[in-house]
């Protein structure tokens, strides 16, 4: 499933899981086009519409998810710096009941009022981009159970914006 879009929201329905990525801007609403030094969020949601609920690891959740890149594809970093951060005896898996939406949400830069979802955790802020083109993306395998069926989906969705 690949999605290379101008679109300001990528919405991708398999199965009976609805994806949504976008960006946000300051005021919380999706866009592709920012300040520089305006803040951002990347947003990701997945809405279950199985009549169980379903348990994911959260693998998905790989080394370039969030991940910014220039247009000539230098690598500016990614937002968050670890998932699970917080010490627990808890199985590290999210589940989504039916009906249920599952937001992802990370700030480009940390502030004390824009914070991470759990498990997303942030340690240090990221510098402000500079003016130019960007994009990000999710590329990952997403695995999920549900009614005791292992499934698979893979998903590549990228947004390029502009910084201005």
């Amino acid at each position: 499933m690949d999605a290379d879009t101008n679109s300001t929201i990528i919405e991708k329905e398999i199965d009976n899981l609805v994806f949504k990525f976008c960006l946000l801007n300051e005021k919380g609403e999706p866009a592709t086009v920012f300040k520089e030094g305006e803040n951002f969020t990347f947003n990701f949601s997945i809405q279950n519409f199985y009549r169980n609920p379903i348990s994911v690891p959260t693998h998905f959740v790989n080394n370039d998810f969030y991940r910014v890149y220039k247009k000539d594809n230098t690598d500016m970093g990614k937002p968050w710096a670890g998932i699970w951060c917080e010490f627990s005896l808890t199985p590290q898996e999210i589940t989504i009941a039916p009906n249920e939406i599952r937001l992802l949400n990370c700030p480009w830069r940390l502030t004390e009022s824009n914070q991470p979802d759990y498990p997303l955790c942030m340690n240090e802020s990221r510098n402000i981009l500079s003016k130019g083109d960007y994009y990000t993306s999710i590329n990952t395998q997403f695995d999920y159970v549900v009614n005791s069926k292992n499934q698979s989906v893979k998903l590549n969705l990228r947004i390029n914006f502009k910084i201005q």
